[in-house]
């Protein structure tokens, strides 16, 4: 995955068009929910230019990690399709009334709605290779604005390399050759990235792998 594709929108408003339900297509509905999403973390801030928070980016960021996790096997096209998606939806979404599709995201995605915590999985490989590879989606897709939220993504960051060896040694020791590899970590990612909003699962990452 590379940077170049994640393209959050930056300035969305409301007008007074009546907006329709969400569309049918997955890719157009998760990529909606990101502009909504977007569009009512500019509003609580006050500005189009205000800096979002990471808990607000992550928000924005995991309609496309749950799209991408659809069928239990995490797919970087269908992720990156739904990012690609959402500054060409920005201007039809926010120019009519989108304020009513916070909640329609809401139950289509319940696993946005805010928690205090999850409980991330038991299985070792699991939690190693979910908590490192979403580490990882988050941080690529964030990597221009870290400064923003810099003792974040530096905590993230040390928790992955942490991890990179980790991970190796569990993968090893299963016996798994390289596509095995890969599709332990697709099914891992998937699971990890539906637990919760994902600053809330990275930053339990962080206490049980960081340190």
């Amino acid at each position: 995955m590379r940077a170049a594709w994640i393209m959050l929108p930056l300035a969305l408003a409301a007008c007074g068009k009546k907006q329709a339900g969400l569309p049918d297509d997955p890719i157009r509905r998760a990529a909606t929910c990101g502009v909504v999403a977007a569009a009512d973390a500019r509003r609580s801030l006050g500005s189009v230019d205000a800096k979002l928070t990471i808990e607000q980016q992550g928000h924005i960021l995991h309609y496309a990690l749950i799209e991408g996790s659809e069928g239990g096997s995490f797919d970087r096209t269908r992720s990156a399709a739904v990012v690609n998606a959402m500054p060409l939806l920005g201007d039809k979404v926010t120019g009519g009334k989108w304020e009513p599709l916070i909640g329609q995201c809401a139950d289509a995605y319940p696993a946005t709605k805010p928690v205090e915590s999850v409980t991330l999985p038991s299985d070792t490989l699991t939690v190693q290779a979910g908590c490192h590879d979403l580490s990882d989606f988050i941080t690529t897709a964030l990597r221009s604005q870290e400064n923003n939220f810099i003792d974040r993504i530096r905590a993230y960051d040390a928790m992955e390399r942490k991890l990179d060896n980790r991970m190796g040694a569990t993968l090893k020791a299963r016996g798994l050759d390289q596509a095995e590899a890969n599709a332990a970590r697709a099914k891992a990612l998937a699971r990890v990235a539906t637990l919760g909003p994902p600053t809330v699962v990275l930053d339990q990452c962080v206490e049980k792998f960081g340190s």
